[in-house]
């Protein structure tokens, strides 16, 4: 009889293979509240991995962090009308407190433009205070109706960035540095995952922005994923709150601004788009543990390889554990570590040890075999830089591969609804045809260049239409 799969194939049920990887390597839990997460450990380790490469992007740009209030006055949502209708439906409330009904309830931060806002207005006084270059890791509330973990969840951890420029060009030109130099560049040279970057259509932007650049990746089953997002608020916000300072000549101007933020849903992008079907591929500039060196048994003599060598690793720079667990069986341990993700396997065991040799075992190629034990060391980085590439390659051939040209609204539908994307001809497709998609479930996922650079406008010549099935 046929051994049952650890997980459901990805060609049978794309959702469930999803929902069982996330269980299986122990990423994250559902919450007792509906929509709510228990982020595991391992899942975290990730997210600490993200924090800490952008954090470091986002440091590079001159912005600073700060901590905003998870509670917001009712009252500041009012202030911009786009804003609070955008986010409506979506809007936790807290109306009791101590015992009492509040005066003015409170609503859970759904995003902070309110409150930070607020701030910037006491804060900018002149010309000298700008810009004012503001971001936080926090978390929000969403109310979510169809909840998925990492990808849909009521309750989600992300950085959110707020600034403050004098002229509406240095504000663009911030949105467009965060756009390209923290996001893009996180996602391909950290993350290995091939991005689409473009300009949201009016009917997809952040609401109360004037501009929303995105990025926008492939799944393994050919839907999008808005992977981060950067705003051009406009002078929008300025008005609602009187942000102004005065100019070098003496005049009072209303500030321009943007946002810009990315979450834990980068957590499910990295299942969908580089998971197989043996589990997670973890790319090696991204894992917490890009070597686990295993020992087969417990003998003593194998037990004091397996940590000497882990720590010949770690000396050299390669981040690693040591599996000393013989009195779990190792063929346990190493699924666990194959659904884990782990980039490379180093396996050893008595008769290794009389070959002078480990069996290496990758898991992003796949395929395992014997190395001499005195190269490990030297031979590591190397492979673990090959195996990021490859992951690269990979999401980059799939996204080519499963795009088409289109011509005509019906050919666009008919590429989305298949599984792939479809480019169209803004100008072909337009607001009409956009509005006519969602009797699809697809959408427009950004407008990009005829040379797949991003548009300086909505309606620049040339524009193409990205147009998929999204989660």
């Amino acid at each position: 009889m046929a051994k049952a799969p650890v997980l459901t194939p990805r060609a049978d049920d794309f959702p469930r293979w999803y929902q069982d990887l996330i269980t299986k390597a122990e990423l994250a839990d559902n919450g007792p509240v509906r929509g709510t997460m228990v982020i595991r450990p391992y899942g975290y380790g990730l997210w600490e991995r993200m924090q800490a490469e952008m954090d470091a992007r986002i440091k590079e740009t001159g912005t600073q962090n700060a901590y905003f209030p998870l509670l917001i006055p009712e009252s500041y949502l009012a202030r911009e009308a786009d804003h609070v209708e955008g986010f409506a439906p979506e809007l936790a409330v807290v109306t009791h407190g101590g015992g009492k009904e509040l005066e003015e309830p409170a609503v859970v931060r759904p995003t902070s433009e309110m409150i930070i806002n607020e701030y910037f207005s006491k804060w900018v006084q002149s010309y000298r205070d700008l810009p004012l270059l503001i971001n936080q890791w926090a978390n929000v509330v969403r109310w979510e109706l169809r909840p998925r973990l990492f990808l849909r969840t009521s309750e989600f951890l992300w950085q959110e960035g707020h600034t403050a420029h004098a002229t509406y060009e240095e504000a663009r030109d911030f949105a467009a540095r965060i756009h390209r130099a923290v996001y893009e560049d996180f996602m391909l040279n950290v993350l290995a995952m091939d991005v689409v970057p473009g300009r949201k259509t009016v009917r997809e932007r952040f609401a109360g922005a004037i501009n929303t650049l995105t990025l926008e990746g492939m799944m393994g089953d050919g839907k999008a994923l808005q992977m981060a997002t950067s705003h051009e608020l406009g002078q929008n916000f300025a008005k609602a709150f009187n942000t102004r300072y005065l100019s070098k000549d003496g005049r009072q101007e209303l500030v321009w601004q943007t946002s810009w933020g990315s979450t834990t849903r980068m957590i499910g992008a990295l299942v969908m788009m580089h998971g197989d079907d043996n589990g997670l591929r973890v790319p090696p500039r991204l894992a917490q543990i890009q070597a686990v060196v295993l020992a087969i048994k417990g003998d003593e003599t194998v037990l004091a390889k397996v940590r000497e060598l882990g720590d010949r690793l770690k000396a050299a720079g390669v981040r690693v554990h040591v599996d000393d667990r013989t009195d779990t069986p190792f063929g346990r341990r190493a699924v666990d570590w194959e659904l884990k993700g782990v980039p490379v396997r180093i396996e050893i065991g008595p008769r290794d040890l009389e070959n002078g040799t480990a069996m290496l075992a990758r898991r992003i190629p796949g395929g395992k075999g014997p190395v001499p034990l005195d190269e490990l060391v030297a031979l590591l980085p190397k492979v673990l830089e090959e195996d990021q590439a490859l992951l690269l390659e990979q999401s980059r051939e799939r996204r080519e591969s499963r795009t088409a040209e289109a011509s005509t609204f019906e050919e666009a539908v008919e590429v989305a609804t298949a599984g792939g994307w479809a480019r169209i001809p803004w100008a072909v497709l337009g607001e009409e045809g956009e509005a006519k998609l969602a009797d699809h479930a697809v959408t427009v996922r950004c407008l990009v260049a005829e040379d797949g650079s991003v548009p300086d406008a909505d309606d620049a010549p040339g524009n193409v239409a990205v147009v998929a099935r999204a989660y």
